[in-house]
């Protein structure tokens, strides 16, 4: 054999090429609908519509992101490659659509086709992409790394959230240097990731000696093997982690509003970055960190009581009412921040791993991408709860020339807090322990 043969042959079966690389690859350019917020008020000011008019394209992203995971989980099963370049086209395509539609816009002010075709190009079809892409590496990932599958899950959906963080300040830049050019931004960033999620396709690829059960043989199906354990098992796992999900983005899309209240508005984009490297973090580290537990599950209880913590204490003393001015009320209200955002990515990264513990391997993409729906649900109730609560109770006033609602945001923390008591509840009592736990509790039964 060539030495040319002989370094192909060793990239061919490489798992950072074949798997970690593709991934972050894919994730690093579909986590930046998470960058929303950077220039959702440009393409309302572009098109003559109103921002809360125009955040829903968002919500609808996340909303198909989490139903085409739940119904493409299949496709992901059986043909990684197929679903990637699903993920790769749809991804692509959405946003430079977006961009024409936003374009459309700016020419015709007020357009209801615009606002729709937005709804579209970036709720639907980029919603397809991002249910695709986010599921496609990730049974690839634990197949490659099957003695640390969390430390590789949460390498690649840490991509995911750091993506915020990486191509902010770049979009930025972007529309800084072209005035009212945001349509431009889209298919800039549209040609790009298209060329990054194209080399994540064609890199991603399972081990060889991973046999995937051919399209005519019998295979359990998806709601077979969730059968296969006590309903109420999956039930619990779905429900807690709908719930991670609705607090999180309650909390973090009232983020920017909360630092304006405890007089922090200069630091706004410092704190947004570090709350986003937490977040990242939460991916990268909790799951890292659940490799050495009995129980996976533990994670989620930790994330649950530490969630918990912070929210009764900033509840207790008022720290973002309260807070403008006083040292400790401030660290209290960016602790919860940081310890929201550090759990919220955890509960991401720690999913797959947990249903594989319980479920096998064998269906894990199908059973991943359907509770993945919680994400799809949650992204439709999570900031829009939030922003119920804020616009219905307390009032709005300035500070530091800022309109914001303090009690609002406070009141905020009643509905997280109840819900987080519920998910630590469901976490206690119905789902059953597994991994390292559940073979050691076989052995003492036997």
């Amino acid at each position: 054999m060539s030495t040319s043969e002989k370094a192909q042959g060793g990239w061919r079966t490489n798992k950072w090429v074949r798997a970690a690389i593709p991934a972050l690859l894919l994730r690093c350019s579909i986590g930046t609908v998470y960058c929303w917020s950077v220039f959702s008020q440009e393409i309302a000011d572009h098109i003559g519509h109103s921002k809360s008019s125009v955040e829903w394209a968002f919500s609808f992203a996340i909303f198909f992101l989490g139903m085409s995971a739940a119904f493409l989980g299949n496709v992901v099963e059986r043909d990684i490659h197929r679903s990637s370049l699903i993920a790769t086209i749809c991804f692509s395509a959405g946003m430079i659509l977006t961009g024409f539609f936003i374009y459309y816009g700016g020419q015709h002010q007020g357009s209801m086709l615009a606002l729709v075709g937005i709804f579209i190009s970036y709720g639907f079809i980029m919603g397809v992409g991002l249910g695709t892409g986010y599921l496609s590496p990730v049974k690839t990932l634990m197949l490659w790394f099957k003695d640390n599958k969390g430390l590789a899950t949460g390498l690649a959906v840490a991509g995911f959230g750091a993506a915020k963080a990486i191509a902010s300040p770049i979009m930025t830049s972007i529309l800084n240097s072209m005035d009212g050019g945001v349509y431009k931004m889209f298919w800039i960033l549209g040609c790009v990731y298209f060329v990054m999620m194209f080399c994540g396709h064609l890199l991603l690829a399972k081990p060889a000696d991973w046999h995937e059960p051919a399209a005519d043989e019998k295979k359990p199906s998806t709601i077979e093997v969730i059968r296969s354990k006590p309903i109420t098992n999956y039930i619990g796992i779905w429900v807690m982690f709908y719930i991670n999900i609705t607090c999180g983005l309650a909390l973090i899309s009232q983020e920017k509003a909360i630092v304006k209240c405890i007089g922090l508005v200069a630091f706004a984009g410092i704190i947004s970055s570090i709350a986003a490297i937490f977040n990242a973090g939460g991916r990268l580290g909790f799951s890292a960190w659940a490799d050495y537990m009995k129980d996976r599950n533990t994670i989620y209880k930790m994330i649950f009581i530490l969630s918990i913590a912070f929210t009764v204490l900033v509840m207790l003393t008022g720290g973002i009412k309260n807070g403008y001015g006083n040292g400790l009320l401030i660290a209290l209200t960016l602790g919860l921040i940081m310890v929201v955002n550090a759990g919220y990515g955890g509960g991401f990264s720690n999913v797959p791993t947990l249903l594989s513990d319980h479920y096998g391997m064998g269906s894990i993409s199908a059973i991943h991408g359907l509770t993945l729906s919680a994400w799809a649900f949650a992204g439709l109730t999570g900031n829009q709860i939030a922003t119920f609560i804020v616009n219905h109770t307390g009032e709005f006033t300035e500070i530091d020339g800022n309109k914001v609602n303090p009690v609002g945001y406070q009141n905020v923390l009643y509905f997280t807090g109840i819900m987080y008591v519920i998910a630590l509840v469901l976490c206690l009592t119905l789902v059953r322990p597994s991994g390292k736990a559940a073979e050691e509790k076989a052995k003492v039964n036997k």
